[in-house]
């Protein structure tokens, strides 16, 4: 799958998100070891610590479906200045899924911004090797 097909995949999760009250829709896809797509949205919540985060949604489709590794994952999100990068929390979320060169799309309305490798965004991490 392109890039390109990934970030509209994400896009279009974007276009789902349910954001009252921050008003700041997120979407994600994924592409799994299988070849398979998986995509979320961000999901708020009137108790804030209650949301569901775009990247945790795409992440637990990936594992209802039966996938377990992140190959790549678009993240769709932002205001056209700042990017949308994962949050601290999904970061050790995706981290638990891929690898440290795992590809990470962080887009806009308009298209790809940013390439990262998953290391570059939770770098020296913590993962399930560590658990031995």
């Amino acid at each position: 799958m392109s890039d390109e097909a990934l970030i509209k995949i994400a896009i279009d999760a974007r276009g789902r998100a349910y954001a009252p009250y921050s008003g700041y829709a997120v979407g994600a896809s994924i592409l799994d070891e299988n070849g398979q797509i998986h995509s979320g949205q961000n999901i708020e919540n009137a108790s804030y610590p209650n949301g569901i985060c775009a990247e945790a949604a795409a992440i637990s489709a990936m594992i209802s479906a039966g996938g377990r590794h992140i190959v790549k994952l678009a993240v769709s999100g932002g205001d056209g200045q700042h990017l949308c990068t994962p949050c601290g929390s999904c970061r050790q979320r995706i981290r638990e899924f891929s690898v440290p060169d795992t590809q990470v799309l962080v887009a806009d309305d308009t298209g790809l911004k940013a390439r990262f490798l998953f290391d570059e965004l939770l770098p020296s991490s913590f993962g399930p090797e560590n658990m031995g």
